[in-house]
Protein backbone atom coordinates (compact mmCIF):
# COMPACT_ATOMS: atom_id res chain seq x y z
CA UNK A 1 0.00 0.00 0.00
CA UNK A 2 1.30 3.57 -0.77
CA UNK A 3 1.47 6.29 1.45
CA UNK A 4 -1.22 8.44 2.37
CA UNK A 5 0.26 11.31 2.47
CA UNK A 6 -2.00 14.09 1.80
CA UNK A 7 -0.33 16.66 -1.09
CA UNK A 8 -2.05 18.61 -3.14
CA UNK A 9 -1.74 20.34 -6.87
CA UNK A 10 -3.63 23.97 -7.23
CA UNK A 11 -5.49 25.06 -9.95
CA UNK A 12 -9.08 24.50 -11.30
CA UNK A 13 -9.96 22.62 -14.09
CA UNK A 14 -5.67 22.26 -14.65
CA UNK A 15 -4.67 19.51 -16.72
CA UNK A 16 -2.24 17.50 -13.96
CA UNK A 17 0.21 14.63 -13.99
CA UNK A 18 0.96 13.08 -11.22
CA UNK A 19 2.25 9.89 -9.97
CA UNK A 20 2.76 7.96 -7.01
CA UNK A 21 5.82 5.57 -8.56
CA UNK A 22 8.56 7.08 -10.63
CA UNK A 23 8.32 6.12 -14.27
CA UNK A 24 4.61 5.20 -13.90
CA UNK A 25 3.14 7.73 -16.26
CA UNK A 26 3.76 7.14 -19.87
CA UNK A 27 5.87 9.73 -22.16
CA UNK A 28 4.35 10.81 -25.44
CA UNK A 29 1.17 8.57 -25.68
CA UNK A 30 -1.68 7.54 -23.26
CA UNK A 31 -2.04 4.03 -23.68
CA UNK A 32 1.51 2.38 -24.92
CA UNK A 33 1.78 -1.28 -25.92
CA UNK A 34 2.79 -2.06 -22.62
CA UNK A 35 2.56 0.11 -19.61
CA UNK A 36 5.05 0.66 -16.91
CA UNK A 37 5.78 -1.68 -13.70
CA UNK A 38 2.92 -4.19 -15.49
CA UNK A 39 -0.28 -1.33 -14.88
CA UNK A 40 -3.36 -0.86 -17.30
CA UNK A 41 -4.03 2.26 -18.99
CA UNK A 42 -7.71 3.40 -18.72
CA UNK A 43 -9.20 6.34 -19.57
CA UNK A 44 -11.78 7.91 -17.51
CA UNK A 45 -14.28 10.62 -19.40
CA UNK A 46 -16.18 13.06 -17.57
CA UNK A 47 -17.54 14.39 -20.81
CA UNK A 48 -18.74 13.77 -24.20
CA UNK A 49 -15.29 12.78 -26.52
CA UNK A 50 -16.23 15.74 -28.98
CA UNK A 51 -16.69 18.55 -26.41
CA UNK A 52 -14.86 21.53 -27.27
CA UNK A 53 -11.51 21.61 -25.57
CA UNK A 54 -12.01 23.99 -23.31
CA UNK A 55 -14.79 22.26 -21.89
CA UNK A 56 -13.48 18.76 -22.02
CA UNK A 57 -12.90 16.76 -18.96
CA UNK A 58 -10.83 13.59 -18.78
CA UNK A 59 -7.83 11.69 -17.13
CA UNK A 60 -5.74 8.74 -18.26
CA UNK A 61 -5.23 6.56 -15.53
CA UNK A 62 -2.60 3.91 -14.76
CA UNK A 63 -3.54 1.43 -12.12
CA UNK A 64 -3.11 -2.26 -11.14
CA UNK A 65 -6.14 -3.92 -11.98
CA UNK A 66 -8.99 -2.31 -14.23
CA UNK A 67 -12.04 -0.90 -12.92
CA UNK A 68 -13.86 -3.77 -14.87
CA UNK A 69 -13.25 -6.40 -12.40
CA UNK A 70 -15.53 -6.93 -10.22
CA UNK A 71 -18.80 -9.14 -9.64
CA UNK A 72 -22.09 -8.99 -10.58
CA UNK A 73 -24.17 -6.26 -9.49
CA UNK A 74 -27.10 -6.47 -7.35
CA UNK A 75 -29.39 -4.08 -5.67
CA UNK A 76 -28.28 -2.82 -2.30
CA UNK A 77 -31.05 -1.69 0.37
CA UNK A 78 -30.53 2.07 1.86
CA UNK A 79 -34.41 3.33 1.46
CA UNK A 80 -33.32 6.54 3.01
CA UNK A 81 -30.99 7.62 -0.07
CA UNK A 82 -32.69 7.96 -3.57
CA UNK A 83 -33.72 10.31 -5.79
CA UNK A 84 -37.99 9.69 -5.91
CA UNK A 85 -38.72 13.61 -6.02
CA UNK A 86 -42.29 12.24 -6.25
CA UNK A 87 -44.40 13.27 -9.07
CA UNK A 88 -47.61 14.51 -6.96
CA UNK A 89 -48.52 18.19 -5.84
CA UNK A 90 -45.51 19.87 -3.51
CA UNK A 91 -46.93 22.25 -1.08
CA UNK A 92 -45.67 26.04 -1.66
CA UNK A 93 -44.84 26.32 1.59
CA UNK A 94 -41.60 27.55 3.80
CA UNK A 95 -39.76 24.81 5.06
CA UNK A 96 -37.10 24.34 7.63
CA UNK A 97 -35.36 21.27 9.35
CA UNK A 98 -33.14 20.83 12.55
CA UNK A 99 -30.21 19.06 12.06
CA UNK A 100 -30.64 15.74 11.28
CA UNK A 101 -29.82 14.27 14.44
CA UNK A 102 -26.15 11.35 14.32
CA UNK A 103 -27.30 7.79 14.26
CA UNK A 104 -27.57 5.76 17.60
CA UNK A 105 -26.09 2.25 15.98
CA UNK A 106 -23.48 1.92 13.54
CA UNK A 107 -23.64 3.76 10.46
CA UNK A 108 -21.25 4.71 7.77
CA UNK A 109 -21.21 7.68 4.64
CA UNK A 110 -22.74 5.24 2.30
CA UNK A 111 -25.93 4.10 4.86
CA UNK A 112 -25.99 7.61 6.24
CA UNK A 113 -27.10 9.62 3.70
CA UNK A 114 -30.56 11.05 3.45
CA UNK A 115 -32.48 12.31 0.94
CA UNK A 116 -34.19 15.97 1.54
CA UNK A 117 -35.26 17.14 -2.34
CA UNK A 118 -33.96 17.40 -5.41
CA UNK A 119 -35.75 18.04 -9.11
CA UNK A 120 -34.47 16.20 -12.72
CA UNK A 121 -32.65 13.08 -12.35
CA UNK A 122 -29.58 11.30 -14.07
CA UNK A 123 -31.82 9.96 -16.97
CA UNK A 124 -32.77 13.80 -18.21
CA UNK A 125 -29.14 14.76 -17.29
CA UNK A 126 -30.61 17.71 -15.55
CA UNK A 127 -31.32 18.56 -11.90
CA UNK A 128 -29.73 17.77 -8.58
CA UNK A 129 -30.75 15.71 -5.78
CA UNK A 130 -30.09 17.17 -2.30
CA UNK A 131 -29.53 14.87 0.90
CA UNK A 132 -27.63 14.93 4.12
CA UNK A 133 -25.45 12.76 5.96
CA UNK A 134 -24.76 11.82 9.37
CA UNK A 135 -22.43 8.88 9.98
CA UNK A 136 -20.30 7.78 12.97
CA UNK A 137 -18.11 5.11 11.77
CA UNK A 138 -15.58 4.74 8.81
CA UNK A 139 -16.55 2.86 5.47
CA UNK A 140 -14.86 -0.28 6.01
CA UNK A 141 -14.54 -2.99 3.35
CA UNK A 142 -16.73 -1.06 1.33
CA UNK A 143 -16.00 1.54 -1.67
CA UNK A 144 -18.60 3.97 -3.63
CA UNK A 145 -19.19 5.58 -7.11
CA UNK A 146 -22.31 7.35 -8.37
CA UNK A 147 -22.81 6.70 -11.60
CA UNK A 148 -25.47 9.68 -12.14
CA UNK A 149 -24.11 13.21 -10.42
CA UNK A 150 -21.06 14.80 -9.60
CA UNK A 151 -21.34 15.22 -5.89
CA UNK A 152 -20.82 18.78 -4.01
CA UNK A 153 -20.09 17.27 -0.07
CA UNK A 154 -20.52 20.08 2.47
CA UNK A 155 -19.24 18.81 5.48
CA UNK A 156 -20.84 20.87 9.40
CA UNK A 157 -19.49 18.33 11.73
CA UNK A 158 -16.17 16.51 11.69
CA UNK A 159 -13.26 16.17 9.27
CA UNK A 160 -13.75 13.95 6.42
CA UNK A 161 -10.84 11.64 4.47
CA UNK A 162 -12.31 10.34 1.22
CA UNK A 163 -9.86 8.50 -0.31
CA UNK A 164 -10.64 8.53 -3.87
CA UNK A 165 -8.95 6.68 -7.03
CA UNK A 166 -6.74 9.66 -7.86
CA UNK A 167 -5.66 10.80 -4.11
CA UNK A 168 -6.59 11.40 -0.73
CA UNK A 169 -8.53 14.93 0.01
CA UNK A 170 -8.74 15.68 3.74
CA UNK A 171 -11.62 17.68 3.79
CA UNK A 172 -13.04 19.78 6.97
CA UNK A 173 -16.04 22.32 8.40
CA UNK A 174 -15.51 25.34 6.12
CA UNK A 175 -14.30 23.06 3.10
CA UNK A 176 -16.05 21.60 0.45
CA UNK A 177 -15.33 18.36 -1.69
CA UNK A 178 -16.32 17.84 -5.29
CA UNK A 179 -15.85 13.97 -6.29
CA UNK A 180 -16.70 13.80 -9.88
CA UNK A 181 -19.16 10.95 -11.18
CA UNK A 182 -18.20 7.91 -11.64
CA UNK A 183 -14.71 8.21 -9.13
CA UNK A 184 -14.50 5.21 -6.82
CA UNK A 185 -14.17 6.32 -2.97
CA UNK A 186 -14.44 5.42 0.82
CA UNK A 187 -14.54 7.91 3.44
CA UNK A 188 -13.39 7.89 6.48
CA UNK A 189 -14.12 10.01 9.82
CA UNK A 190 -11.04 10.48 11.76
CA UNK A 191 -12.90 12.91 14.19
CA UNK A 192 -16.05 10.01 14.67
CA UNK A 193 -19.82 11.13 14.47
CA UNK A 194 -20.13 13.63 10.86
CA UNK A 195 -22.42 15.67 9.36
CA UNK A 196 -23.02 17.33 6.56
CA UNK A 197 -25.08 18.28 3.11
CA UNK A 198 -24.48 16.81 -0.13
CA UNK A 199 -25.94 17.84 -3.63
CA UNK A 200 -25.97 15.77 -6.31
CA UNK A 201 -25.16 17.99 -9.63
CA UNK A 202 -27.05 15.90 -12.78
CA UNK A 203 -26.62 18.74 -15.58
CA UNK A 204 -23.15 20.20 -16.71
CA UNK A 205 -19.97 20.12 -14.56
CA UNK A 206 -19.48 22.73 -12.12
CA UNK A 207 -17.21 25.36 -13.16
CA UNK A 208 -16.49 29.08 -11.64
CA UNK A 209 -18.89 31.50 -12.67
CA UNK A 210 -17.82 34.44 -15.29
CA UNK A 211 -16.79 37.40 -13.26
CA UNK A 212 -18.25 39.96 -15.82
CA UNK A 213 -18.08 43.48 -14.60
CA UNK A 214 -16.47 42.41 -11.44
CA UNK A 215 -13.11 41.94 -13.80
CA UNK A 216 -10.60 39.83 -13.61
CA UNK A 217 -10.20 39.32 -9.44
CA UNK A 218 -12.51 38.55 -6.58
CA UNK A 219 -15.33 35.44 -5.32
CA UNK A 220 -12.89 32.12 -6.03
CA UNK A 221 -9.62 31.88 -7.48
CA UNK A 222 -8.48 29.14 -9.06
CA UNK A 223 -5.27 28.58 -7.70
CA UNK A 224 -7.29 28.33 -4.33
CA UNK A 225 -8.73 24.72 -5.48
CA UNK A 226 -6.62 21.71 -4.72
CA UNK A 227 -6.10 18.25 -6.20
CA UNK A 228 -4.73 15.47 -4.89
CA UNK A 229 -1.74 14.02 -5.75
CA UNK A 230 -1.38 10.02 -7.07
CA UNK A 231 -1.83 7.64 -4.11
CA UNK A 232 -2.65 3.80 -4.28
CA UNK A 233 -3.75 1.09 -2.53
CA UNK A 234 -2.57 -3.05 -3.32
CA UNK A 235 -4.96 -4.55 -1.05
CA UNK A 236 -6.87 -7.74 -1.68
CA UNK A 237 -9.55 -9.65 0.10
CA UNK A 238 -13.60 -9.69 0.72
CA UNK A 239 -14.67 -5.92 -0.65
CA UNK A 240 -18.06 -4.54 -1.81
CA UNK A 241 -18.82 -2.07 -4.68
CA UNK A 242 -21.54 -0.19 -3.86
CA UNK A 243 -22.66 2.12 -6.88
CA UNK A 244 -25.66 4.46 -7.91
CA UNK A 245 -27.08 4.43 -11.27
CA UNK A 246 -29.78 5.36 -12.68
CA UNK A 247 -31.26 6.34 -9.00
CA UNK A 248 -31.16 3.11 -7.45
CA UNK A 249 -28.24 1.62 -5.52
CA UNK A 250 -26.03 -1.55 -6.71
CA UNK A 251 -23.91 -3.49 -4.71
CA UNK A 252 -21.24 -5.99 -6.41
CA UNK A 253 -18.24 -7.97 -4.53
CA UNK A 254 -14.69 -7.41 -5.67
CA UNK A 255 -11.35 -8.84 -4.48
CA UNK A 256 -8.97 -5.58 -4.51
CA UNK A 257 -9.54 -2.23 -3.51
CA UNK A 258 -10.32 -0.09 -6.76
CA UNK A 259 -8.41 2.62 -5.51
CA UNK A 260 -5.22 1.28 -6.64
CA UNK A 261 -4.29 3.73 -9.23
CA UNK A 262 -0.68 4.23 -9.13
CA UNK A 263 -0.74 7.77 -12.06
CA UNK A 264 -2.85 9.60 -13.51
CA UNK A 265 -2.84 12.90 -15.82
CA UNK A 266 -5.86 14.56 -16.97
CA UNK A 267 -8.34 17.55 -15.81
CA UNK A 268 -11.06 14.84 -14.24
CA UNK A 269 -10.42 14.90 -10.55
CA UNK A 270 -11.66 15.44 -7.04
CA UNK A 271 -10.82 19.13 -5.66
CA UNK A 272 -11.45 20.77 -2.34
CA UNK A 273 -11.73 24.44 -1.61
CA UNK A 274 -11.89 26.63 1.96
CA UNK A 275 -14.78 28.62 1.76
CA UNK A 276 -12.87 31.22 4.03
CA UNK A 277 -10.86 32.14 1.00
CA UNK A 278 -13.83 33.17 -0.58
CA UNK A 279 -13.04 37.11 -1.77
CA UNK A 280 -16.84 38.40 -1.09
CA UNK A 281 -17.84 41.54 -3.30
CA UNK A 282 -20.64 44.07 -1.90
CA UNK A 283 -22.14 47.25 -2.30
CA UNK A 284 -19.99 50.47 -0.38
CA UNK A 285 -22.82 52.75 -1.32
CA UNK A 286 -26.27 51.78 -1.00
CA UNK A 287 -29.12 48.50 -1.06
CA UNK A 288 -28.39 44.82 -0.23
CA UNK A 289 -26.57 43.23 -3.38
CA UNK A 290 -28.21 39.68 -5.34
CA UNK A 291 -26.92 36.68 -3.83
CA UNK A 292 -25.13 35.74 -7.48
CA UNK A 293 -22.32 37.93 -5.98
CA UNK A 294 -21.39 35.06 -3.83
CA UNK A 295 -21.42 32.29 -6.31
CA UNK A 296 -18.37 29.73 -5.69
CA UNK A 297 -19.62 27.45 -8.69
CA UNK A 298 -22.57 27.12 -10.87
CA UNK A 299 -23.16 24.23 -13.66
CA UNK A 300 -24.76 26.40 -16.43
CA UNK A 301 -27.75 24.93 -18.23
CA UNK A 302 -29.06 25.86 -22.02
CA UNK A 303 -30.57 28.91 -20.92
CA UNK A 304 -27.40 31.71 -20.61
CA UNK A 305 -27.60 33.23 -17.48
CA UNK A 306 -29.62 30.64 -15.88
CA UNK A 307 -27.86 27.84 -13.58
CA UNK A 308 -28.92 24.29 -13.18
CA UNK A 309 -27.42 24.79 -10.08
CA UNK A 310 -25.56 27.67 -8.49
CA UNK A 311 -23.36 27.19 -5.18
CA UNK A 312 -23.25 30.36 -2.86
CA UNK A 313 -21.97 30.91 0.44
CA UNK A 314 -22.54 33.59 2.83
CA UNK A 315 -19.03 34.12 4.65
CA UNK A 316 -18.17 36.70 7.03
CA UNK A 317 -17.95 39.79 5.71
CA UNK A 318 -18.68 43.79 6.31
CA UNK A 319 -21.88 45.66 5.71
CA UNK A 320 -21.49 49.37 4.97
CA UNK A 321 -24.58 49.90 3.48
CA UNK A 322 -26.43 53.57 3.68
CA UNK A 323 -30.18 54.31 3.77
CA UNK A 324 -30.16 50.54 3.40
CA UNK A 325 -32.22 47.69 4.76
CA UNK A 326 -28.37 45.34 5.13
CA UNK A 327 -29.74 42.07 5.93
CA UNK A 328 -31.39 40.19 2.79
CA UNK A 329 -34.74 42.30 2.25
CA UNK A 330 -38.44 40.08 1.63
CA UNK A 331 -38.04 38.37 -2.02
CA UNK A 332 -39.78 35.91 -4.18
CA UNK A 333 -37.73 34.38 -6.58
CA UNK A 334 -38.11 32.39 -10.24
CA UNK A 335 -35.17 30.20 -9.13
CA UNK A 336 -35.64 28.07 -5.64
CA UNK A 337 -33.63 27.93 -3.11
CA UNK A 338 -32.56 25.22 -0.26
CA UNK A 339 -29.89 27.03 2.49
CA UNK A 340 -27.34 25.46 5.18
CA UNK A 341 -25.79 26.78 7.89
CA UNK A 342 -22.24 25.00 8.34
CA UNK A 343 -21.32 27.54 11.53
CA UNK A 344 -21.95 30.22 13.47
CA UNK A 345 -25.53 32.49 13.09
CA UNK A 346 -26.85 32.95 9.51
CA UNK A 347 -27.78 37.12 9.78
CA UNK A 348 -31.33 37.00 8.55
CA UNK A 349 -32.71 34.53 11.22
CA UNK A 350 -32.57 35.50 14.76
CA UNK A 351 -33.28 31.91 15.90
CA UNK A 352 -34.45 28.13 14.49
CA UNK A 353 -31.70 27.88 11.67
CA UNK A 354 -29.18 26.19 13.59
CA UNK A 355 -25.75 24.53 12.04
CA UNK A 356 -26.63 21.69 10.39
CA UNK A 357 -30.03 22.34 9.63
CA UNK A 358 -31.99 23.23 6.14
CA UNK A 359 -34.21 25.43 4.80
CA UNK A 360 -36.20 25.32 0.96
CA UNK A 361 -37.69 28.57 -0.18
CA UNK A 362 -39.39 27.70 -3.71
CA UNK A 363 -40.16 29.38 -6.83
CA UNK A 364 -42.15 32.22 -6.21
CA UNK A 365 -42.29 31.54 -2.37
CA UNK A 366 -42.31 34.58 0.26
CA UNK A 367 -39.36 34.52 2.61
CA UNK A 368 -36.80 36.88 4.03
CA UNK A 369 -35.34 38.01 7.53
CA UNK A 370 -37.63 36.86 10.62
CA UNK A 371 -39.51 39.57 13.15
CA UNK A 372 -36.83 39.95 15.38
CA UNK A 373 -33.90 40.51 12.96
CA UNK A 374 -36.57 42.93 10.61
CA UNK A 375 -37.02 44.72 13.86
CA UNK A 376 -33.60 45.49 15.10
CA UNK A 377 -31.60 46.25 10.78
CA UNK A 378 -35.00 48.50 10.44
CA UNK A 379 -33.78 50.73 13.39
CA UNK A 380 -29.97 49.77 13.32
CA UNK A 381 -27.18 52.63 13.40
CA UNK A 382 -26.07 52.96 9.83
CA UNK A 383 -23.36 55.22 10.64
CA UNK A 384 -21.30 52.14 11.82
CA UNK A 385 -20.78 48.99 9.80
CA UNK A 386 -21.98 45.67 10.72
CA UNK A 387 -19.57 43.10 11.08
CA UNK A 388 -20.78 40.00 9.58
CA UNK A 389 -18.28 37.37 11.57
CA UNK A 390 -17.82 34.02 12.55
CA UNK A 391 -20.53 32.53 10.19
CA UNK A 392 -20.90 30.67 7.07
CA UNK A 393 -24.26 29.73 5.21
CA UNK A 394 -24.40 28.30 2.11
CA UNK A 395 -27.50 28.18 -0.65
CA UNK A 396 -28.01 25.60 -3.70
CA UNK A 397 -29.98 27.56 -6.01
CA UNK A 398 -31.92 25.64 -9.15
CA UNK A 399 -33.84 27.07 -12.08
CA UNK A 400 -36.38 24.21 -11.12
CA UNK A 401 -38.87 23.46 -8.25
CA UNK A 402 -36.83 21.89 -5.51
CA UNK A 403 -39.33 18.80 -4.47
CA UNK A 404 -39.23 17.38 -1.17
CA UNK A 405 -39.05 13.99 -0.61
CA UNK A 406 -41.54 12.30 1.27
CA UNK A 407 -39.45 11.10 4.25
CA UNK A 408 -38.14 15.02 4.47
CA UNK A 409 -41.72 16.35 4.48
CA UNK A 410 -42.27 13.91 7.29
CA UNK A 411 -39.34 13.70 9.35
CA UNK A 412 -39.31 14.70 13.07
CA UNK A 413 -36.45 17.18 13.27
CA UNK A 414 -38.84 18.94 10.01
CA UNK A 415 -39.89 22.47 11.85
CA UNK A 416 -43.90 22.69 11.21
CA UNK A 417 -44.13 25.82 12.78
CA UNK A 418 -41.80 27.48 10.33
CA UNK A 419 -43.78 29.99 9.29
CA UNK A 420 -44.29 31.45 12.95
CA UNK A 421 -41.22 33.33 12.72
CA UNK A 422 -42.90 36.03 10.41
CA UNK A 423 -45.97 36.01 12.81
CA UNK A 424 -44.41 39.25 14.40
CA UNK A 425 -44.45 41.62 11.84
CA UNK A 426 -46.18 44.12 12.40
CA UNK A 427 -48.39 46.13 10.29
CA UNK A 428 -46.74 50.01 10.53
CA UNK A 429 -48.83 51.09 7.20
CA UNK A 430 -51.78 53.86 8.22
CA UNK A 431 -53.70 55.67 5.23
CA UNK A 432 -53.61 59.29 5.01
CA UNK A 433 -56.07 61.06 6.77
CA UNK A 434 -56.74 57.63 9.22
Amino acid sequence: MSTTENRYMTGFGNEFATEAVAGALPVGRNSPQKAAHGLYAEQLSGTAFTAPRGQNRRSWLYRIRPAAMHGAFEPFEQDKFHNDFGDGPVPPDQLRWSPLPIPETPTDFVNGLYAVAGNGGAAAQTGVGIHLYAANKSMQGRYFYDADAELLIVPQQGRLRIATELGVVDVEPQQIVVVPRGVRFRVDLPDGPSRGYVCENFGALLRLPDLGPIGANGLANPRDFETPVAAYEDAEGEFELVAKFQGRLWRASIDHSPLDVVAWHGNYAPYRYDLRRFNAIGSISYDHPDPSIFTVLTSPSDTHGTANLDFAIFPPRWLVAQDTFRPPWFHRNIASEFMGLVHGVYDAKAEGFAPGGASLHNCMIGHGPDAATFEKASNADLSKPDVIADTMAFMFETRAAIRPTRQALDAPHRQRDYQDCWAGLEKHFRSPGA
